[in-house]
């Protein structure tokens, strides 16, 4: 695609900033990206913060994000906006993931060399232009100084692409379909721009569609790689190469890392913190790690929560972001690291620890108990901190036909196409193929501030089957809102790479990660731990068969008797970070 390169022009009135589209930047393999480059006037030797975009640099960076990059350059900055290798403006042909290593490497080295750099590169971004900062951090360029991975993953397959081996069907489906409306418009294909652009907002019409591999509006050589993502459905080497959690020490710059309790990657961004704030390159990088999470879902950046207040805006990160780069790039002390985790609490405000999860989390185990009748929100489950006696086990069906539906969550993009946020779970509640287990209202407010584990024993008469568990927390009203929720694949109950299929009838133990939360929980309210084995669209439907995942069509589809056990011998629980105030 050629592009005419354009001399600096002022097009911000009333900042002293400057733009040069379309600069030029060539790869190891001669490809060209392109990217349009801000400068502060007068001119001086400045660091540099790149961001490399598969959204394209002259409208999607800033309309989603954190403020435009001509603000960011009236900080003090030349800031640099790069298309991605086949996106927009740049040459080549994108597959996700797959020329982010080198070309960040290569793009990092380039701007280090524009006129104007002091040869110091900061990056920024969040959700995939988090990706395209830590794919290059891991290539360790020597320029890069910094980076703010923000609202991203720590792998492309494990809190990304799938969950706990469930694949993430209304993000995948959505995100896929968007990313192939530009590689159908760059081929010229007015057709398939069309197909895809009506699909993409009729996304939930397309989501029962069995087999999953034959998702309709993405069976076009648009987008390839969809069928890759179906075809690896375990953990491997398709996936561990692009996987930054593999291995941290390969990272050796500071990383202010972004989170929002919403967000469809939260989990993945606390890992990265966790992992380089242990496993950096050196004790500089362990030491130069920061987390910063807030009441906030993946897109629009916006403060959510159905707990009360609703806490900061995300225009508060850009002035995080201006002192990280001010203290990691310029040198100046600005306090940015003088604690290593700041977060917002939903209904709480603003917490400083030292560490996550934070050393004033108690970990305690809640158990669940019933009188073998906990089916919905109307029935006898209950939820304390004394461990099961002889009590008889829940039983419900899966029905694959009739999912129990998602009521919020942690996905992507736009909460009219994906199930995203806190919601009043009522809908999913009142259903009987979900278990509920409800506690006493709590004598004192009590934060929850770190990360949550259900320990599920279960059998099923199926060979596979799902499980999934909801965290939720119970107004005065009777209201209940989702904080957290996960979900396993029975198969991958033991590893996400070598799967093992179950024996009907036998009791397992299934470890459910629900990951990060942060919430002030009134006295008054009541914690409620919820049960069942479907939560669509967020996740696809198991068919309760043996087949390989993705590939049944809607007449293999079996229902699951499930049995869960709460007994002394079977002790099913919620394991809950508490801080007791």
């Amino acid at each position: 695609m050629a592009r005419n390169h354009q001399a600096p022009v002022m097009e911000f009135p009333g900042l002293d900033v400057t733009v040069e589209r379309d600069v030029e930047a060539v790869m190891r393999d001669g490809i060209r990206l392109r990217a349009d480059v801000y400068r502060p006037r007068p001119q001086a030797e400045l660091p540099v913060l790149l961001t490399r975009t598969i959204y394209d640099k002259r409208s999607g960076v800033p309309t989603f994000g954190s403020a435009h990059p001509a603000w960011f350059a009236a900080q003090g900055y030349m800031v640099v906006v790069q298309d991605c290798r086949g996106r927009y403006a740049s040459e080549g042909n994108f597959y996700p993931y797959k020329n982010e290593l080198t070309d960040g490497y290569d793009s990092v080295e380039w701007a280090a060399r524009l006129p104007g750099s002091n040869g110091r590169v900061g990056m920024t971004g969040f959700s995939y232009v988090g990706a395209t900062q830590l794919l290059a951090a891991v290539m360790a360029p020597p320029s890069l100084a910094s980076i703010t991975p923000a609202f991203t993953a720590s792998q492309y397959y494990d809190g990304w692409t799938y969950n706990g081996g469930a694949f993430s069907l209304a993000f995948i489906g959505y995100w896929a379909t968007l990313l192939g409306l530009e590689t159908a418009q760059r081929a010229g294909d007015l057709e398939a721009y069309i197909g895809l652009s009506a699909a993409l907002g009729n996304a939930p019409n397309w989501y029962h569609t069995l087999p999953v591999a034959d998702y309709p509006p993405l069976q076009t050589d648009y987008v390839p790689y969809f069928k890759d993502w179906v075809e690896h459905c375990s953990y491997d080497d398709y996936w561990r190469r692009w996987s930054i959690d593999e291995d941290y020490s390969r990272i050796r710059v500071p990383g202010l890392h972004v989170a929002g309790w919403y967000d469809v990657f939260l989990t993945g961004t606390v890992k990265n913190f966790v992992g380089l704030s242990s496993e950096g390159h050196d004790q500089s990088t362990r030491d130069n790690q920061k987390l910063l999470v807030g009441p906030w879902a993946h897109m629009p950046w916006t403060p959510v929560s159905r707990l009360g207040s609703e806490g900061p805006s995300t225009m508060e990160i850009d002035d995080w972001l201006i002192r990280w780069f001010d203290q990691t790039l310029k040198g100046r002390e600005t306090g940015v690291l003088d604690k290593r985790v700041t977060v917002f609490t939903l209904d709480g405000d603003w917490r400083e620890f030292d560490s996550w999860p934070p050393p004033e989390a108690v970990l305690e185990d809640w158990f669940i108990h019933s009188n073998g009748s906990a089916n919905s929100k109307f029935g006898d489950g209950t939820l304390d901190r004394s461990a099961p006696g002889d009590e008889p086990p829940d039983i419900f069906i899966n029905e694959p036909g009739v999912p129990v539906p998602s009521m919020g969550g942690h996905s992507c993009c736009f909460d009219s196409i994906t199930p995203m946020g806190p919601a009043d779970q009522h809908q999913a509640e009142v259903s009987r193929m979900v278990l509920v287990y409800t506690s006493d209202p709590l004598e004192a407010d009590i934060e929850l501030i770190g990360d949550v584990e259900v320990t599920l024993y279960a059998a099923t008469t199926a060979p596979d089957t799902d499980f999934c568990a909801r965290l939720c927390v119970v107004d005065e009203s009777g209201t209940s809102v989702n904080l957290q929720e996960g979900i396993i694949r029975a198969r991958y109950r033991e590893s996400l790479s070598e799967p093992r299929l179950l024996t009907p009838g036998k009791v397992y133990e299934f470890k459910i990660e629900l990951g990060p939360v942060g919430a002030r929980v009134g006295a008054g309210s009541r914690l409620r731990l919820n049960i069942a084995s479907s939560d669509f669209p967020q996740w696809d439907r198991n068919l309760n068969t043996d087949a390989k995942p993705l590939t049944e069509g809607p007449l293999d589809a079996t229902p699951a008797t499930q049995t869960v056990l709460h007994n002394r011998s079977y002790p099913t629980k919620v394991t809950l970070p508490v801080v007791r105030i």
